[in-house]
Formats: C-alpha cells, structure tokens, sequence
C-alpha cells in the first residue's frame, strides 16, 4: 500500500470516527509520511504534529489491518510516539475504521 492509498482510507476513518482535535504525523522513515488532523489526511506534509508516530510502513499497515496489537507494537519498540502521548491514545478508534 502506498502513502497515497494510506492518506485515503485514514481520510475515510477519520470521517468515520468523527476526526481529531489534534495532528498526528505518521512518519516512515525513509518511505515518507502521512499527516492527519480534523477529517483529513495527506501524504508527506511538513507541517508541525502535536504527536509524531514513528513506525515501519508494514508495521502501520499491520496495525491498520488489525494484525498488530498498537499497546504491544509500543512496548516492544515497532512504534515510537514522540508529543503528545494522548492523540496516540485516542487512535484506535480511527484505527478500528480503517
């Protein structure tokens, strides 16, 4: 999946979920990144995040799909949140739409 299909269905999901107070950066490294707030979502904005996820493209993908537990990809270290820890949190309800 590609970070312009990802930005789609995280645009869907977060119509779905009612959207965000708050800006999340996805960051992929070296693949890019996707950034949301409110009830969209666009691919490798240079915008400022209030939390800035950092985590492997398959991982993202995992976890969108429901393959990957979000609170064990932490702690094991496959997801790194720098900012502000609560948008992380709240997530998983967009998650849970997509």
């Amino acid at each position: 999946m590609d970070n312009d299909a990802i930005a789609t269905r995280m645009t869907e999901a977060l119509a779905k979920a009612g959207g965000l107070d708050k800006s999340v950066k996805f960051d992929f490294g070296g693949e890019g990144s996707v950034f949301a707030h409110g009830t969209t979502a666009e691919v490798d904005s240079d915008k400022e995040a209030d939390c800035t996820i950092s985590v492997d493209k398959s991982d993202f993908i995992a976890l969108a799909e429901g393959n990957l537990d979000p609170m064990m990809a932490f702690m094991s270290g496959k997801l790194k949140v720098a900012g502000d820890m609560s948008v992380a949190m709240g997530l998983q309800n967009i998650f849970s739409n997509m």
